[in-house]
This record gives C-alpha cells, sequence and structure tokens, in this order.
C-alpha cells in the first residue's frame, strides 16, 4: 500500500497537471462556434449583416492560423507553464474586449486576441500527456484531448443560448472572460514539469530547421490531397455551425435556446463518430483513403438532403439530418495521420502542421463571402434591429456549403492510401546524411500543432 501511495498520487497530479491547459482549450473550441448563437444579439447591437459576422467569426481563424507553428515552437522553449497561462490571459482579456465593446473596431480586436492566446491551448495539453503519463498512453489522451474540443463545442450550443437569455451576450462573454483568466491563473500556480524530469527541457528545433522541413512537406504532392480536402471540408463545417442557429430561428421560429439545443445535434453525434472512425481506420479497416472519401460522400448526400429539404422537414427531422452530418463526419481525424504517412518521418510534426493550417485557411477566407451570400438574398425584414433572412437565402448559403464538401470529396481521391504506415519513398528523405536527423521529433517535443485544434 505504501509503495501505491506516491503512483496514485502521482496520477492524481498528472491528469490536474493537464486538466488546466485541456480547460482553456475547451475555452477555446467554444469560442469557434459562439458567434452563430450569438449572429442576432451581434447583429441588432452594431447593425451588423451576415457578412459582418462571418468576417467576425473568420477574424479568429486569421490570428489561429498565423501562429500555429510558433505556438509549438513556444512551448518548446519556454514550457507550458508560462506559454499557455500567457495564452489564456490573451484569451480572457480578448474576451472581455469583445463583451465591453462599444464598436466594431473593439469587437474584430477582442476576436483576434481570442483566436491568438488560443493556438497554445491544444499543443500544451499534449505537451502535458507526454511529460506526465507513459509513452504507451498519449494515443488515448489525445483522443481525450481532442473529444475536450467537440465537449467545447456542445457549451456554445445550447448551455450558451441559456447564459445569453438570463445574462445577455455581454454578461455571457464577460463571465466566459473571467474563467478564462482563472484558468490562465490555475496554469500559471499548478503546471509544473513532472517530477522526475530534472534536466532542462530539449531545445526545440530552429527556425531554419522549421523552414527546411515545411519546404520538403511542401515539395511534397502526396500534401496537397489531404491539405485541400481539410480546407474545404473546414470551410464547410464552419459556416453550417456559424447559420444553423439563426437559420432555425428565422426559418422555423424558434427561440434562442431551443434553436441551440437542436443545434447540438451534429456536435454530439461527433462525440462518438471521431473516436470511433479513427479507431476503424488504425484497428479494424487499416485504411486512410477509402473510409475518407466514402465518409466525404456520405456527408455531401446528407448536406444534400438537408439543402433541398430546408424548411419543409418538421423539427425532429431537421435534428436528426444535423446528427447525420455529424455521424459521418468523423473522417476529418483521418486528415494528420495521412499527412504524417505521406511524408519522411522526422517532417512530420511539419507535415501535420501544413495540412492543419489548410483547415484553419479554408475557414477564415469562406467565412465573410458565404455571410455575403446571405445577405444578398435578404428581403428586408428585420426583428429587434437585426436581419431576418428567408429560406432560399440560407438554402443558397447551405448549398455553398455542400459544395465545399463535394470538392473535398474531389480532393479525397488523390490522397495515397497509406494503410496506416508511413509510405514515403525515402529518395530524397536524408539529403546525402546518414539517415539520423538532428530535427527528429523527440518524447515531448511539439514544434508544431498535432490535431485541428
Amino acid at each position: 500500500m505504501l509503495a501505491i501511495m506516491p503512483a496514485a498520487r502521482s496520477e492524481r497530479r498528472a491528469w490536474l497537471t493537464w486538466s488546466i491547459p485541456a480547460l482553456l482549450f475547451l475555452i477555446a473550441f467554444f469560442h469557434r462556434l459562439a458567434p452563430g448563437v450569438m449572429a442576432k444579439d451581434l447583429m441588432q447591437t452594431f447593425d451588423a449583416t451576415a457578412a459582418t459576422i462571418g468576417l467576425l467569426s473568420a477574424t479568429y481563424f486569421y490570428s489561429y492560423a498565423a501562429l500555429m507553428v510558433p505556438a509549438g515552437v513556444f512551448i518548446d522553449a519556454w514550457g507550458v507553464r508560462a506559454v499557455v497561462a500567457v495564452g489564456g490571459v490573451v484569451m480572457g482579456v480578448g474576451t472581455l474586449a469583445m463583451a465591453w465593446a462599444g464598436a466594431a473596431p473593439m469587437l474584430f480586436a477582442g476576436r483576434f486576441a481570442v483566436g491568438l492566446g488560443a493556438t497554445v491551448t491544444f499543443i500544451g495539453a499534449l505537451k502535458v500527456a507526454a511529460l506526465w503519463f507513459p509513452a504507451a498512453r498519449f494515443g488515448f489522451l489525445s483522443a481525450v484531448t481532442a473529444t475536450v474540443g467537440i465537449v467545447g463545442a456542445l457549451v456554445a450550443t445550447a448551455p450558451l443560448a441559456a447564459l445569453v437569455a438570463a445574462a445577455g451576450w455581454r454578461g455571457a462573454l464577460a463571465i466566459f472572460g473571467a474563467v478564462t483568466l482563472v484558468g490562465a491563473g490555475a496554469c500559471a500556480v499548478f503546471v509544473r514539469d513532472p517530477p522526475e524530469v530534472g534536466a532542462a527541457p530539449a531545445r526545440g528545433p530552429g527556425l531554419r530547421a522549421i523552414l527546411r522541413g515545411m519546404l520538403r512537406v511542401l515539395r511534397n504532392p502526396h500534401t496537397w490531397p489531404p491539405f485541400l480536402a481539410f480546407f474545404f471540408l473546414y470551410a464547410a463545417m464552419g459556416n453550417l455551425q456559424i447559420w444553423t442557429v439563426p437559420y432555425l430561428r428565422d426559418v422555423h421560429g424558434l427561440g434562442l435556446t431551443e434553436a441551440a439545443l437542436y443545434a447540438t445535434a451534429a456536435s454530439t453525434a461527433l462525440l462518438g463518430s471521431a473516436p470511433l472512425t479513427g479507431w476503424l481506420s488504425d484497428r479494424v479497416l487499416r485504411r486512410r483513403k477509402a473510409p475518407y472519401a466514402l465518409l466525404n460522400g456520405a456527408l455531401f448526400a446528407v448536406c444534400a438532403v438537408f439543402v433541398l429539404t430546408l424548411g419543409r422537414l418538421p423539427l425532429w427531422a431537421v435534428y436528426a439530418t444535423l446528427f447525420g452530418m455529424g455521424a459521418v463526419n468523423g473522417q476529418f481525424v483521418l486528415t494528420w495521420p495521412i499527412a504524417r504517412e505521406v511524408n519522411p518521418p522526422h517532417v512530420a510534426g511539419v507535415a501535420v502542421a501544413v495540412v492543419n493550417f489548410g483547415g484553419f485557411l479554408g475557414a477564415a477566407l469562406t467565412q465573410g463571402p458565404v455571410g455575403f451570400v446571405l445577405d444578398a438574398r435578404w428581403a428586408g425584414a428585420l426583428s429587434g434591429g437585426a436581419r431576418v433572412y428567408p429560406v432560399d437565402a440560407y438554402q443558397a448559403t447551405f448549398a455553398v456549403c455542400a459544395v465545399f464538401v463535394l470538392a473535398s470529396t474531389a480532393a479525397s481521391l488523390f490522397m495515397r492510401e497509406t494503410r496506416g504506415r508511413n509510405i514515403h519513398d525515402g529518395h530524397d528523405e536524408h539529403d546525402g546524411h546518414d539517415g539520423h536527423d538532428e530535427h527528429a521529433p523527440v518524447p515531448g517535443r511539439f514544434f508544431s500543432p498535432l490535431g485541428p485544434r
């Protein structure tokens, strides 16, 4: 018993240390969907259009994408405690700036800061998982961390709507800003290196090494199909998530809380479909390309049904359709294994970062223009100062999303099938040296993001 107690305390300390950056990651993921629930309130307050709301949502992804690779370098150089705590402060201050914004520029500046601070949270949680837990459990911890993000997406639906109804959109953001600052403080106080790590952390790779790896990945033609597939897939789902709640309010006449409750359908299904897809690909099918393409095709079919029946289905069928989207949307988890497996092992981290960047770029570049599609079909109706869009406006908007999914499906057909192993041919892998690469990934080193987070 005496021998077991220290191990039990170490286990509890490991979970506590992981839970703090994981909580901040949950909040970071929450912010991705929050504009959809608050869209009508923001339109009323700032006399905004759909295009403005789309650009506001995209601002998060601009800053997130810009800091994606540097965030991992910062964590390697200065550690999880300092970097994630600072990131939490930036995210919390940005949230409060949005809550107190009196004009659109402050609102956008706050949103940009939120994305900037959010960038380090997922990588920080994975770094803790690598340092505090046995290596054999890292895959499990990665999946759990990703699931925390999906929970954040759920928080940004019905729970956020209930909070907005009780405290207003400013009050809701102020509460989340305060919670974020508390989480940042907890990170500074409680997050430490594990007891057995006494030496200084391994030096992260330099800028030249990262650029060299980036060029190698970019020159590889097999990098681009997963990049483009994720670009269009994330563009589609990001825009769908923004406008689902406003659609349910405008077309079906639901209140904010009820509309947000229906909007939980896709994220609820994704809680099961994402890890199941990864498990089936790894352990049962031992395929990457085939399940990716098939699920993408199924997602397009569900999106097409949603568009063609928009406004005519009863609410239970709308919920079932949205749930169906989440049920067949687990293919996104295969994007990063494919990127790793078609590139040399020693640039795997950079390969994942490049492909991951594709998804955020897709969201950043399309959310404003898709908002313009909605505005172009506005018939002039207003409710409480906010625009009310007709069903044909939403039909055109969601049709664009369906086209994005179709484009993602087409890109997935050009992927290399890896069968779960690295299939790089190795002709230029070592560039004339002995095969040992001083910048090869080492345990605990995360100089680039390892997932869609």
